[in-house]
C-alpha cells in the first residue's frame, strides 16, 4: 500500500516537471525560430550582395579580383577576432552541443549566441565554404540553456533544454522539422527517451513555425516531379552508396587533416591564418563563384535539371572537396552540413554522367535522383546518422519518390565508412575540442 501511494504521489510531480520543461522549450524554440530565421535572412542578403560584388569587380579595369579577395579576407579576420573573444563560437558548434549533452563540459553561456550570429554572417556570407546549420544548432542550444537558466532550473535541466532546442536549430536551418528532431535522437543523444522526446518536439514545432514567419514555408530546394527510378537500377545506386562511403571517409580525414595543419602553425596568430584562408577563398570566388559559398544555388541548379558539362562537374567536386575542409580550418563560425550536401549532389551528378556514358539503359534523367541520393549518402558517410540524413533531404527537396534507392545507398555509404575505420566527423571534432580545453594551444 505504501509503495502504491508513493508512486501515485510521484506521478503529478513528474507530469508537472514535464509541463514546465515543455513550456521553457516552447519559449526557447520561439527564440531560436526568430533568431535563426533572421540569421538565414541575413545570409540570403549577404550572398546576394556577394554575387553583385563579384559582378561589379569583374567589370572593373585592372585587377578587380583584389576586391572579393580583400572582402573575404577582412570578414574572415573579423570573425576570427570574435572567436578569440568567445572560443566556443569556433567552427560548427555541434561538437560543443554533444559534449554538453554528455556532461563533458558546462552548459553554454549566452554570449555564444551573438558571437556566433555576427561571426557566422561574416564568414558564411563572405563566401567561405561553410554551412548555416552549425551556427543555428549552436544558437538553439544556447537559447535552450539560457532560457532554462533564467527560469531558475538546475544544470541537469539546462543540459536537457540545450540538447532539445538544438534540434529546433537544425529544423530552422533547413526548414526540416522531422529531420531536426531525429538529429537529436540519432546524432546527439543516440537514444529515444520520453523526457527528451516531448520537449524536442515542442521546441521544433514552435521554432519552425516562428522561423517561417521570417523566411517563409517553402522547401529549401524547389524540385519538379521526379519519377521513381526503375528497380533494375537499384544495383547502380548501391554501388554509388558504396563509393560515397569512401568519399565521405576521405572528406572526414581532409577536415581533420586541415585542422591539424593549421594547428601546427603555432607561431602564426589565428587571425592571420583566418585572413590568409579568407583571401584564398575570395580569390577563388573571383575566378569561379560556384566553387565557393555554402553551395545552395549550385544544388538548386542541379536539382532543377540545369545542364553542367561533366568535366565542369568533376572540377566543382574537386574544388569543393578541398575548399570545404580548408574553410573550416579557418576557425570561424560555420558548419559542415550544407557544403556536404552540395558536394553530395555534385558527386551524384558526376556519377550519373559516368554511368550514362558507360552503362547501357541509363539516360540523363537519372541525374536528379542521383543528386538527391548523393546528398543523403554523403551525410550518412560523414556524420554517420543515416536516418536523419535521409529524412532531412526528403524534407529539403519535398521528394519521396527516390526513397528506396536512397535508403539502399545510404546504408552502403554508412557501412563502407564504418569498415574503413573513419570516425563520425562530430566525434572527431568533439575529441579535438576536449583535448584543446585540457591542453590549450600556445600562441596568439
Amino acid at each position: 500500500m505504501a509503495d502504491s501511494r508513493d508512486k501515485s504521489d510521484e506521478a503529478p510531480v513528474v507530469a508537472r516537471e514535464l509541463a514546465i520543461v515543455c513550456l521553457v522549450a516552447a519559449v526557447a524554440g520561439a527564440l531560436i525560430g526568430f533568431v535563426g530565421g533572421a540569421f538565414r535572412w541575413c545570409l540570403l542578403r549577404a550572398d546576394a550582395a556577394r554575387i553583385d560584388l563579384l559582378g561589379w569587380a569583374h567589370e572593373l579595369p585592372g585587377p578587380g579580383w583584389l576586391i572579393p579577395m580583400g572582402v573575404t579576407a577582412v570578414c574572415a579576420a573579423i570573425a576570427a577576432l570574435i572567436v578569440r573573444w568567445v572560443p566556443f563560437a569556433s567552427g560548427s558548434g555541434i561538437q560543443h552541443v554533444e559534449a554538453v549533452s554528455r556532461g563533458e563540459v558546462d552548459p553554454p553561456q549566452f554570449r555564444i549566441l551573438p558571437a556566433t550570429l555576427v561571426g557566422g554572417v561574416l564568414s558564411i556570407g563572405s563566401g567561405l565554404v561553410l554551412g548555416r546549420e552549425g551556427p543555428i544548432v549552436h544558437m538553439g542550444a544556447v537559447a535552450g540553456a539560457e532560457t532554462a537558466r533564467r527560469a531558475g532550473m538546475n544544470a541537469d535541466h539546462q543540459r536537457l533544454l540545450q540538447t532539445s532546442v538544438s534540434g529546433a536549430g537544425l529544423a530552422v536551418a533547413f526548414n526540416a522539422p522531422i529531420g531536426g528532431a531525429l538529429f537529436v535522437f540519432e546524432e546527439v543523444m543516440h537514444s529515444f527517451r520520453l523526457r527528451t522526446v516531448v520537449p524536442v518536439l515542442v521546441s521544433v514545432a514552435v521554432g519552425v513555425a516562428c522561423s517561417r514567419l521570417v523566411v517563409g514555408d517553402s522547401p529549401d530546394f524547389s524540385v519538379g516531379p521526379v519519377d521513381p527510378p526503375s528497380i533494375t537500377l537499384l544495383p547502380v545506386f548501391v554501388v554509388f552508396g558504396l563509393l560515397t562511403g569512401v568519399l565521405g571517409a576521405a572528406y572526414n580525414r581532409a577536415v581533420m587533416g586541415s585542422l591539424s595543419v593549421v594547428d601546427a602553425l603555432r607561431s602564426v596568430p589565428s587571425v592571420v591564418k583566418a585572413t590568409a584562408i579568407g583571401g584564398a577563398i575570395g580569390l577563388l570566388s573571383a575566378a569561379s563563384p560556384p566553387a565557393t559559398g555554402g553551395g545552395d544555388s549550385l544544388v538548386q541548379h542541379v536539382l532543377s535539371g540545369g545542364a553542367l558539362a561533366i568535366p565542369l562537374v568533376a572540377l566543382y567536386v574537386a574544388l569543393r572537396f578541398a575548399t570545404g575542409p580548408v574553410s573550416y580550418a579557418a576557425g570561424t563560425p560555420g558548419g559542415l552540413f550544407a557544403p556536404l550536401l552540395a558536394l553530395g549532389a555534385l558527386w551524384g551528378v558526376l556519377y550519373a554522367g559516368i554511368c550514362h556514358a558507360i552503362v547501357p539503359g541509363i539516360d540523363s534523367s537519372v541525374a536528379v535522383p542521383m543528386a538527391i541520393v548523393g546528398m543523403a549518402s554523403m551525410f550518412s558517410a560523414t556524420v554517420r546518422a543515416p536516418v536523419t540524413g535521409a529524412v532531412l533531404v526528403m524534407e529539403m527537396t519535398a521528394t519521396t519518390s527516390v526513397t528506396v534507392p536512397m535508403l539502399a545507398a545510404v546504408a552502403g555509404a554508412f557501412a563502407v565508412a564504418q569498415l574503413m575505420g573513419s570516425s563520425p566527423i562530430y566525434d572527431s571534432l568533439r575529441e579535438r575540442m576536449l583535448a584543446q580545453l585540457h591542453h590549450p594551444p600556445r600562441g596568439d
